[in-house]
C-alpha cells in the first residue's frame, strides 16, 4: 500500500467505524496540542511540535498509540489496563476509546519536547 500523502487520505482507507474512532482520536490530539502539525511519519498519522509528538494507527481490531517511552513510563498506571509495548498502546476498537488519558499523554508530551527544546536553546 503506498504512504498517504496527509491523515485525510490515511482515515479514508478504513471502514466507517474505524474512520469514526480516528476522528475522534485526531480530534483530540489536536485540541490537546491546538499548535501541533499534522504529518505522516513511518506511514501513519503523527503530530508535531518542537520535533515529533506522537503517533497513531489503525488496526483490525485496535488502535496503536506511540506516545514514545517517557510517556508510557510516566502513565503505566492508568494504560495498565491494555495491551502495550516499551513505546506503544493498543486500545481495542469493539471497547471506548480513553480519549481523557490520551488527552492527558499528548499534554505530557508537549511539554516534554517543550523542555527538551529550551534545553538545547
Amino acid at each position: 500500500m503506498k504512504k498517504p500523502k496527509d491523515i485525510d487520505e490515511y482515515i479514508a482507507r478504513y471502514p466507517k467505524t474505524t474512520q469514526k474512532l480516528l476522528e475522534q482520536f485526531r480530534a483530540t490530539v489536536k485540541k490537546a496540542a491546538p499548535k501541533a502539525e499534522e504529518v505522516i511519519s513511518y506511514g501513519m498519522p503523527a503530530f508535531k511540535s518542537n520535533g515529533l509528538l506522537v503517533w497513531f494507527a489503525a488496526y483490525s481490531k485496535h488502535l496503536g498509540f506511540y506516545p514514545r517511552v517517557s510517556a508510557i513510563a510516566a502513565f503505566t498506571k492508568e494504560l495498565s489496563a491494555y495491551k502495550g509495548a516499551k513505546g506503544s498502546v493498543q486500545f481495542p476498537l469493539d471497547k471506548p476509546l480513553p480519549l481523557g488519558l490520551v488527552a492527558r499523554i499528548v499534554k505530557f508530551r508537549v511539554k516534554e519536547n517543550l523542555a527538551k527544546q529550551k534545553a538545547k536553546a
